[in-house]
């Protein structure tokens, strides 16, 4: 099965089934500093679990990407990628536990569909705690859909799943898929590492507090995610994606730069595959990034330049980062479009990072050469600066010691490496600590001011004047738009006081739902490069002040805002601005 056979069923069935195929949001979360990526497919839609009304109704479908950084030292197996796409179906207070069950087992199992052999299937399922109970009812909805019980196995914390620290959860059935060309066991055992997760179907049942402690949801939800690449492994009966078409062009590409065998350098090839093809879609896309040293540039600089350390490390000489991406992007394009359209900054951002990458690298060889003169072993700590300063992975500093005949202290390199880890855990977990559902009356009235802002800057400014990207906290707003020069203090004390006389005359704040043509029709601004579903929703600011598409939450009436005050203006990108600003009461 080709992968756009397998994306297109999905979307057909569930569409059969009356969901709505809705768009895949940004890689980039907008308005929501817990996360530096969107993980899951269900990460954009927290508003609408939590009680919204989405515009498109209660079933939506669609094939989401997604990027995890917590699988890095995982990539190269055969199961984990950091850019992947996930194919996901919702239930927004409509059907539950017994039709979500069902239709995973007939998109599964159907010969119309999938296809799959029921006996290479096996299911999990929530084994309880004190407060939530034994899922004994998807257990006895398996079991009549012909599962034999030693195929479905009760599970603590994997079966419950939860959207942050806070927000909706509930306790989830997984369906695993036997990928071993060997005979499928009679009994499921969660810790074969043959038998690969492909499905989790969460019964969202419960809100969690500030507290930890859980209270009914007001509304029932189903939040489903399928593995795209896993699943077409399965289906195409190969170990991994990186057998399938996804990524078989990408390693014939590599094969052929580095002169080498995809069979002698497997693990290597499948790092430069992955990797680039996230940095592709990082930089790519409708939010795109560039590298850079803090929170999600670093992370593109650390993919770039690990897929660079490993091709020079199979053979690959000169720049090839380029060559790999012009595949990805031909490759990708008709799924998604912004690829082609940010085709030029793709490849020039590539280039520029591994040109400066490479004289890193000549500057981490003369450091090398400087500790090797003065020991007969590279300490630990001495390794760790070469990889964490220069990019050097210690096998590349073991391969170089061995040419001098001195040793390297790879255990103390292991301790400042795990010891670095935990530091940058720590630093991660303070810096981005929160839920995705942050819908607090503080984060509300923010939203509502950045619509307010945003007129603002077009009424003092220029009109062109688009949004390019926002971060709302509950401690303040943060908002991009294209402009081609620094504010003066004077436009900043107008902006300022423009927003807060609308403030001033209590404005009622509007929401409808409408189809997209006749939102834009209507006047109504969207962010730049977001593609839109069919319908939306529109929310307008007093008779017709502002007007935008946007999934809320806001505020009834300007009235509950306070005091807007700019506390940063500043350059973000090229021809792009950004400004910082709090309410004040």
């Amino acid at each position: 099965m080709k992968s756009s056979e397998l994306k297109q069923k999905y979307l057909d069935f569930f569409k059969n089934k009356g969901h709505t195929i809705i768009p895949s949001a940004s890689l980039i979360p907008v308005n929501d500093p817990s996360v530096l990526f969107n993980t899951a497919g269900m990460q954009p839609l927290v508003p609408f679990l939590i009680g919204q009304k989405h515009p498109q109704g209660k079933r939506l479908v669609n094939v989401q990407k997604c990027l995890r950084t917590v699988d890095f030292d995982n990539i190269g197996d055969d199961t984990h990628h950091t850019f992947f796409q996930m194919l996901g179906n919702w239930s927004l207070g409509d059907y539950f536990k017994k039709e979500s069950i069902a239709w995973s087992f007939e998109f599964l199992t159907a010969q119309k569909w999938l296809s799959l052999p029921i006996d290479k299937l096996a299911f999990t399922v929530y084994q309880g705690d004190k407060v939530v109970p034994k899922d004994e009812e998807s257990a006895e909805i398996w079991k009549s859909l012909g599962v034999f019980k030693d195929r479905i196995a009760y599970l603590g914390k994997d079966n419950f799943w939860s959207a942050g620290e806070k927000g909706p959860c509930g306790p989830s059935t997984e369906i695993f898929y036997w990928k071993s060309k060997s005979k499928t066991p009679k009994v499921f055992d969660a810790s074969d590492n043959n038998w690969v997760e492909i499905w989790n179907n969460v019964f969202m049942t419960y809100n969690r507090k500030e507290d930890g402690t859980l209270e009914p949801l007001k509304q029932k939800n189903v939040d489903t995610g399928m593995g795209y690449e896993r699943t077409l492994a399965a289906l195409t009966g190969e170990q991994s994606a990186y057998e399938t078409d996804l990524f078989l062009p990408l390693i014939k590409k590599i094969e052929e730069l580095s002169k080498k065998t995809y069979a002698s350098e497997k693990k290597n090839m499948r790092i430069i595959a992955d990797h680039l093809r996230a940095a592709v879609f990082l930089i790519g896309d409708q939010n795109g990034i560039v590298p850079s040293n803090v929170d999600q540039g670093y992370v593109l600089r650390r993919l770039i330049r690990k897929a660079i350390r490993l091709g020079k490390l199979i053979g690959i000489g000169g720049c090839f980062t380029v060559q790999i991406a012009e595949i990805v992007v031909k490759e990708y394009k008709d799924s998604y479009p912004e690829l082609h359209q940010n085709y030029s900054k793709i490849l020039f951002e590539l280039e520029k990072e591994e040109h400066k990458f490479n004289s890193t690298l000549e500057q981490g060889l003369k450091e090398f050469d400087k500790i090797a003169v003065q020991s007969k072993m590279i300490s630990g700590k001495e390794a760790f600066l070469l990889f964490q300063s220069y990019g050097f992975p210690l096998e590349m500093t073991q391969e170089l010691a061995v040419e001098k005949n001195i040793k390297v202290d790879a255990v103390g390199f292991k301790k400042e490496f795990e010891h670095h880890q935990e530091l940058s855990r720590v630093g991660a977990e303070q810096k981005f600590k929160g839920g995705l559902s942050d819908a607090s009356a503080e984060t509300t009235k923010l939203h509502t001011a950045t619509h307010i802002l945003n007129e603002a800057l077009r009424k003092v400014l220029k009109e062109d004047i688009k949004q390019r990207g926002s971060n709302i906290t509950s401690e303040r707003l943060r908002f991009d738009f294209n402009f081609d020069r620094k504010l003066t203090e004077d436009e900043i004390q107008k902006i300022e006081a423009e927003v807060n006389k609308v403030i001033k005359e209590k404005l009622e704040v509007v929401r409808e739902e409408m189809p997209v043509e006749k939102a834009f029709q209507s006047g109504a601004h969207g962010e730049f490069g977001t593609k839109y579903p069919p319908k939306v929703s529109v929310y307008t600011v007093g008779k017709n002040y502002s007007k935008e598409i946007c999934m809320g939450p806001h505020v009834k009436n300007t009235s509950e805002l306070g005091r807007l005050k700019i506390i940063k203006e500043k350059s973000s990108a090229t021809g792009i601005r950004r400004i910082k600003a709090v309410l004040e009461k």
